[in-house]
């Protein structure tokens, strides 16, 4: 097979491969957007937590065929039980891969004797890691986790007002602005300051306009 067979090959498979691509970041951003109920959140030492129950449910409704393998595991001395998983899960008909290390401490009796119960900590060693990857990987549990994504997007008002300001300067830049509206790059992050920007080039335009017409009445 030649390039230009290959190229026109990709060139065809683009409009399917924007698809997927567009249902796997639905999928991400709806999973991401989920309110974890108030009973499924707990805390310990002042942190916010979520069970590892209700985060392979939602794995088993929203991510379904995902499967969890351990790697490698390793024991720091007598302090910590680390382990390597690998979370493999499929989105769109897409099968993906993703890898996290966690470690969970060794509890040791108070007067730093016998081991508590070294079972147990491995296990959490194996949940915390599985956590990790379903938090990180398939975004569940963000709101808890404070990982979620603010929404930039401008509302209606603001699309409107940015491009009628941009429209006044030119009909150029008003087509600018809409692509850099649909890219968010102009955002609610940056919404005030582009519109200062504007502002001032619309004062230029006046400007120079003013001075052009003094000069031919001249």
């Amino acid at each position: 097979m030649n390039k230009d067979t290959e190229i026109s090959i990709l060139n065809n498979m683009l409009p399917q491969i924007d698809e997927v691509l567009s249902k796997i970041t639905t999928k991400h951003k709806k999973v991401s957007d989920m309110s974890t109920p108030s009973n499924q959140i707990s805390k310990k030492m002042g942190y916010d937590y979520v069970e590892i129950g209700y985060m392979k449910h939602i794995a088993n409704e929203e991510y379904p065929g995902w499967s969890w393998e351990i790697i490698n595991t390793e024991v720091l001395g007598t302090e910590a039980f680390v382990v390597h998983g690998r979370l493999t899960y499929y989105v769109a008909g897409m099968k993906q891969i993703g890898d996290m290390v966690d470690s969970h401490r060794i509890q040791k009796q108070r007067d730093g004797g016998d081991f508590v119960d070294v079972g147990n900590d491995i296990k959490s060693a194996n949940t915390d890691c599985m956590k990790k990857a379903f938090n990180m990987y398939l975004n569940i549990a963000d709101d808890v986790y404070r990982n979620q994504v603010e929404d930039l997007e401008l509302s209606d008002e603001q699309k409107n007002e940015i491009l009628i300001l941009a429209g006044d300067v030119s009909e150029e830049r008003m087509e600018q602005v809409h692509d850099l509206i649909k890219e968010q790059a102009v955002n609610t992050a940056n919404f005030n300051s582009s519109m200062r920007k504007l502002d001032r080039e619309l004062l230029i335009k006046v400007g120079k306009e003013t001075e052009k017409k003094n000069e031919n009445t001249k």
